[in-house]
């Protein structure tokens, strides 16, 4: 399993406004294994992702989690850059505009239900884009100051 490198728990916890002490208390783990958590010298488990997900009002962490932290999250899961709102819905129109110039490509391979060797290579650049989209569709969702939301 990959170590989380990026510092995703610390960047969060930060970002809700505590410090190791005042996190690892309502989380119900020790400074340490926090700490070594934030320095990605060890992975938390996923209830403790799941707490930190609560408390710090990130629902972005768990997403990033499963990204960094599990081999299907790293294989199959979009790639996610958070960025702020406004620019987070640029990004999500540009990339619905590159999907909907594919549309009539995209059709033309999957009408008949089979992807043949010819149109595998089409097909690899449509589901790139289509996976470029969604990745802008949860930045959007995820760039949200979530306290005002929650």
């Amino acid at each position: 399993m990959q170590r989380c490198c990026d510092n995703i728990y610390k960047s969060a916890r930060r970002s809700a406004g505590l410090t190791q002490e005042q996190a690892s208390e309502r989380l119900y783990i020790s400074t340490r294994s926090l700490a070594e958590y934030e320095a990605g010298r060890t992975t938390p488990p996923d209830d403790v992702v799941c707490r930190m997900v609560e408390i710090y009002k990130a629902r972005y962490l768990a997403y990033m989690h499963l990204k960094q932290s599990r081999e299907v999250g790293q294989r199959f899961l979009p790639d996610l850059h958070i960025l702020d709102l406004p620019r987070s819905v640029l990004k999500l129109q540009k990339e619905v505009k590159d999907v909907t110039d594919i549309n009539s490509r995209m059709v033309d391979v999957a009408c008949d239900g089979t992807i043949d060797d010819q149109e595998q290579e089409t097909w690899q650049s449509i589901t790139k884009e289509l996976h470029e989209m969604i990745g802008a569709g949860l930045s959007v969702l995820f760039s949200q100051k979530e306290r005002a939301v929650m």
